[in-house]
């Protein structure tokens, strides 16, 4: 796939601005909305919840700018790592100060196994099948997400103005990409996200935003209390181990992608950025942050692999995690544009997982085809099961055994290492 920018290049200075709001208009979303959940669920104060998002987006902006520029160095896109968010809603009964001690431990074995290059033989498990099964359980498995973003429960009645309204857009997005040339083509994302917020606005009435103030330190998150729990303490070391094979997968998705030197160090490198940012995060008492699947469809629908461009998506992560106002602007964007646009950012995913497939195998079998079929349909089942369900299984098996691209990813590697063999 041929790209206007490639890993190391420096757009000019306004369209690396561009790439960089659209990368932050894709990020933001997924903060707000896990931010929300936990903080509906654990804060009690509306004052600690905005102190809560403000710490997340300090936090993943700092460490955006670290794995830029000496972490990885590969345009990835971090974000709040969902495991974390099955462990802590899984820990809600535990004593408050529980739940962070867990992570900042994690983090701390995390890293210690990173530096001492323990994943490194992990590396070599991620075969071009491997990495396709990545690429499409990410898509497969967001599908209840942008489900619930297009159409929430509480707007059932809105079916089809919102159906609709998507539909539209989506087959809008589909016949401008081949007709729109240069920075105007590159920007699609960026352009869709407005004309859709200023759209739904006229159609639907508008978005609203509480009133909010300009500048807040969030000091108030800075209150961490040492609590073990040997229950809890379990339980995140399951969902470590599963974030560590996300982080994994997320950067040899990228591997396949762009083909960058020294990926053993990169990976390395890579993992200890993550590990330490979420030690910083269990101190802080939020979710810490993962590398996204979700970057190979934006590379790829972009046509733009510069690292650079993410470097103004971490700092304005900082600055909105300085400024309530800002973050504010941000959430307004109507959740049905926001599932829209991740609807046809991962359509271009599937796409790049499919050429993986083809482009680097030099025989397609048709024991690949089972492997990966069997492992998406499998994950894409487990991320449709009612939360009913989830909650039957065990307590410390629930992080993995209930997350549909984590399933996905070890019967994967199970079919292709253990059933269907090179021989």
């Amino acid at each position: 796939m041929k790209m206007h920018y490639n890993l190391d290049d420096r757009p000019p200075f306004g369209v690396l601005l561009l790439y960089g709001v659209q990368w932050l208009a894709i990020s933001i979303p997924t903060l707000v909305i896990l931010a929300q959940v936990i903080t509906s669920l654990q804060l009690d104060k509306a004052a600690d919840a905005v102190g809560y998002l403000q710490m997340m987006l300090l936090i993943t902006g700092a460490t955006q700018l670290a794995q830029v520029l000496w972490g990885h160095k590969l345009p990835l896109i971090l974000g709040p790592a969902a495991v974390l968010l099955v462990g802590a809603l899984a820990s809600t009964s535990a004593a408050p100060g529980a739940v962070p001690t867990a992570m900042l431990i994690g983090g701390t074995v995390m890293f210690i196994a990173s530096v001492a290059g323990l994943f490194r033989p992990i590396q070599r498990l991620f075969t071009p099948r491997v990495v396709a099964a990545v690429l499409l359980l990410i898509a497969f498995t967001l599908l209840p997400t942008i489900r619930n973003l297009i159409l929430p429960a509480a707007v059932l009645h809105e079916a089809p103005l919102r159906l609709g309204f998507s539909l539209g857009m989506l087959m809008l997005l589909f016949a401008l990409q081949p007709v729109l040339r240069g920075i105007w083509k590159t920007t699609l994302i960026i352009w869709a996200m407005l004309g859709g917020t200023l759209l739904w606005k006229l159609l639907a009435g508008g978005v609203e935003t509480a009133a909010v103030p300009m500048f807040a330190v969030p000091l108030q998150q800075l209150k961490f209390e040492f609590v073990f729990d040997p229950g809890v303490v379990a339980a995140f070391m399951v969902c470590y181990m599963v974030l560590a094979i996300n982080d994994i997968g997320s950067m040899q998705a990228l591997d396949q992608m762009l083909k960058p030197a020294n990926m053993a160090q990169r990976l390395q490198r890579g993992l200890s950025v993550t590990a330490l940012a979420n030690m910083v995060s269990g101190l802080a008492g939020v979710l810490g942050p993962v590398n996204y699947s979700m970057s190979p469809g934006v590379i790829a629908a972009s046509r733009c692999a510069s690292r650079w461009t993410l470097v103004p998506a971490g700092i304005g992560m900082m600055l909105c995690g300085f400024s309530p106002h800002l973050t504010a602007m941000f959430s307004a964007i109507p959740s049905v544009v926001i599932g829209t646009v991740l609807l046809y950012v991962l359509c271009a995913q599937v796409a790049t997982g499919l050429l993986v497939v083809y482009q680097q195998s030099a025989e397609v079998r048709y024991e690949h085809g089972l492997s990966i079929g069997l492992a998406v349909l499998v994950g894409t089942s487990v991320a449709f099961l009612p939360a009913e369900a989830i909650n039957t299984l065990p307590q410390l098996l629930r992080p993995m055994l209930g997350n549909g691209f984590v399933v996905g990813v070890l019967l994967c590697l199970m079919l292709e290492h253990l059933v269907f063999p090179k021989r």
